[in-house]
This record gives structure tokens, C-alpha cells and sequence, in this order.
């Protein structure tokens, strides 16, 4: 399952769902948009995890959940607690990561 976050609720889906894989992105983002289709693509390997998009600038209560410094950021929760994260824009880097906790 995949979705965009439209309000700043990413804590309650993290706490409604045991596995929630986030990226972290925004419009200006070239990298982000690049990154993007290689998400949604996990997101179809992996269907008993939640995968998320946020934009990192129009929700910052999400943001804070996290610590992004740069984009595109991948980070992971399981049961309510985050994981791990990795700022990339490869494909490899971010199956590792997905691959952790999915």
C-alpha cells in the first residue's frame, strides 16, 4: 500500500500500521522525482508494509519524526518505533533499507 500524506498525520499511520517505509521529498526535489517510481515499485514487493510520501516542507510535525537534512530521505518505523534511514538516490541503498524491515 502506498499513499501521499495531504495533512500532517504521518505519526498517526505510523501508530496505526506495524511497518511504515516514508520518503521524505519535495516538488523542487529532481532526485526526489527520480526516486520516486523506485518506491512505488517496493512498495509493490512488499505488501504487508505501509509506504508513505511526505513532502518534508508542507508537513513538518512529520519531518520531525525523522532527521532530514537533505532529499530525498528514506526512514523506517516498525510498531511505533523509528528504525533507520538513509538519504539516497540510489536504488540499491533504499532495497537495503525497505529490505531491513519489510
Amino acid at each position: 500500500m502506498i499513499q501521499e500524506l495531504e495533512q500532517d498525520n504521518l505519526q498517526d499511520i505510523i501508530n496505526n500500521n506495524e511497518t511504515v517505509i516514508v520518503q521524505y521529498s519535495a516538488t523542487w526535489c529532481g532526485n526526489c522525482r527520480i526516486m520516486k517510481p523506485k518506491f512505488k515499485k517496493l512498495a509493490t514487493e512488499h505488501e504487508g508494509a505501509t509506504f508513505v510520501i511526505a513532502d518534508a516542507e508542507k508537513f513538518p510535525e512529520s519531518r520531525k519524526l525523522a532527521t532530514v537534512d537533505n532529499l530525498p530521505t528514506f526512514a523506517t518505523f516498525k510498531n511505533g518505533e523509528f528504525k533507520g534511514q538513509v538519504q539516497t538516490n540510489k536504488f540499491d541503498v533504499l532495497k537495503e533499507l525497505v529490505d531491513e524491515v519489510a
